[in-house]
C-alpha cells in the first residue's frame, strides 16, 4: 500500500513511520511535514535514504501543496499527526490551533474525497473529554463520553473530529478517528513534561511542575499507540472512533520525582510553578473497544517504558541538546521565566 503520513517529522509519527517499516516494509510511505518548532528532520535521518521513503515539506492547510501531492501519489491511507499540540502554546496563540488542526483537517479529506482514498484516519487525543474528578477513579473516558473542552488545542481536536465524522456522514468518506491518552517515548519534544524533566534533570536545572503537581494522566509508550493505530487502519470499522488508553494512571509529580529518583538527582531541584489556566485535573481512558474488536492491549509496562525512554535521552544528548539550545529555549524562558 501507498501511506501518507502526515505530521511524520514529530514525536508520534516519526514513531509510527518507523513501526510501519518494521513491520510492513513493503508499504511505501509518503510523509509530510511542515518542519514547524515541534518537526524535526533529524528525527526521520535514517529512512530518508529508504526507496521505499519519500518526504515532502509542506503544509495540510496548503490545498494547492496537498492536491498536487495527492496527483503524484495517489495515496491508499492516510493517518493525519499533523497538529499543533501543546496546550500551553494553545492559550498564547489559539487562532493557530484552529487553522492547522480544523482547516488543515479539511484540506486533507478534501483531497481524500477528490482522488478516492481506502481510509483516512484522524490521530485525536483524550483531551477532548475534558477532565474526570480526581475523587472518582471509578470513572473512564468511553467513546460515548460527551465532548467537553477545556483548552484551544483541545477544542481545535474536537472540532476536527467532529468534522471528520460529518465528512463520513455527508461524502460517505471511509474514516476512523483514535482518541489516547498521553504518550511517552524516544523523540519527544523536550516541552512536553517526561523528556522536559530528563533533560532538567540532566542540566541540574529546576523542574518546573504545575501547581501542586496532582494532576493524574494516563501513560502510553509510544510504540504501543502505533500498533493500535496500525490495527485500526487496517480492521477497524469505518466511521468509529477508538479510544487507546494505557491502563496506567500516575500523578505528574509522581512522575517527576520517579525521574529524580531514576537519575540519582535530588527531588530539591523541582519547583513548583502558577499552573495552568483551565488544566485538566484527570485523564483516565477506557480501551475496552479496541481490545474486544481488535484485540489490542498496552504491551509495555510503565516501569519499563521509563527505563527505557530515560536510557535513549541519555543516549540521543546531540538530539534533544540541538532543540534546547534553539527556538524552544526562548519559549521556555518565557513559558517559565516569570513564574
Amino acid at each position: 500500500m501507498n501511506i501518507l503520513v502526515t505530521g511524520g517529522a514529530g514525536f508520534i509519527g516519526a514513531n509510527f513511520i518507523f513501526y510501519l517499516q518494521k513491520m510492513h516494509s513493503e508499504d511505501r510511505i509518503v510523509c509530510l511535514d511542515k518542519l514547524t518548532y515541534a518537526g524535526n528532520l533529524s528525527t526521520i535521518s535514517a529512512t530518508l535514504n529508504n526507496p521505499n521513503f519519500r518526504f515532502v515539506k509542506d503544509d495540510i492547510c496548503s490545498r494547492e501543496a496537498v492536491f498536487k501531492l495527492f496527483e503524484e501519489e495517489h495515496p491508499d491511507i492516510v493517518v493525519n499527526f499533523a497538529a499543533e499540540s501543546h496546550v500551553d502554546r494553545s492559550i498564547e496563540e489559539p487562532g493557530i490551533f484552529l487553522q492547522t488542526n480544523i482547516l488543515g483537517t479539511q484540506t486533507l479529506m478534501d483531497a481524500c474525497r477528490t482522488y478516492g482514498v481506502e481510509r483516512y484516519h484522524q490521530v485525536s487525543t483524550d483531551e477532548v473529554y475534558g477532565d474526570l474528578p480526581l475523587d472518582r477513579f471509578d470513572l473512564f473516558f468511553t467513546e460515548q463520553t460527551p465532548l467537553h473542552t477545556s483548552s484551544p488545542y483541545s477544542a481545535s481536536k474536537a472540532g476536527a473530529d467532529l468534522l471528520v465524522l460529518a465528512y463520513h456522514r455527508t461524502f460517505g468518506l471511509p474514516v476512523t478517528i483514535s482518541r489516547c491518552s498521553n504518550n511517552y517515548g524516544p523523540y519527544q519534544f523536550p516541552e512536553k513534561l517526561i523528556p522536559l524533566m530528563i533533560a532538567n534533570c540532566l542540566s541540574d536545572k529546576s523542574l518546573p511542575v504545575y501547581g501542586k503537581g496532582e494532576n493524574v494522566r494516563d501513560w502510553l509508550y509510544v510504540e504501543d499507540h502505533c500498533k493500535a493505530i496500525d490495527l485500526i487502519v487496517r480492521n477497524g470499522k469505518v466511521g468509529e472512533v477508538y479510544n487507546i488508553g494505557g491502563h496506567n494512571e500516575m500523578r505528574n509529580i509522581d512522575i517527576v520525582k520517579l525521574i529524580c529518583r531514576e537519575l540519582n538527582k535530588p527531588e530539591s531541584l523541582i519547583t513548583y510553578v502558577t499552573d495552568r489556566k483551565g488544566h485538566d485535573m484527570r485523564y483516565a481512558i477506557d480501551p475496552a473497544k479496541i481490545h474486544a474488536e481488535l484485540g489490542w492491549l498496552p504491551e509495555t509496562r510503565f516501569e519499563d517504558g521509563i527505563k527505557q525512554t530515560i536510557k535513549w535521552y541519555l543516549d540521543n544528548r546531540s538530539w534533544w541538546n540541538e532543540i534546547v539550545s534553539g527556538e524552544y529555549k526562548n519559549y521556555y524562558d518565557k513559558m517559565y521565566g516569570n513564574r
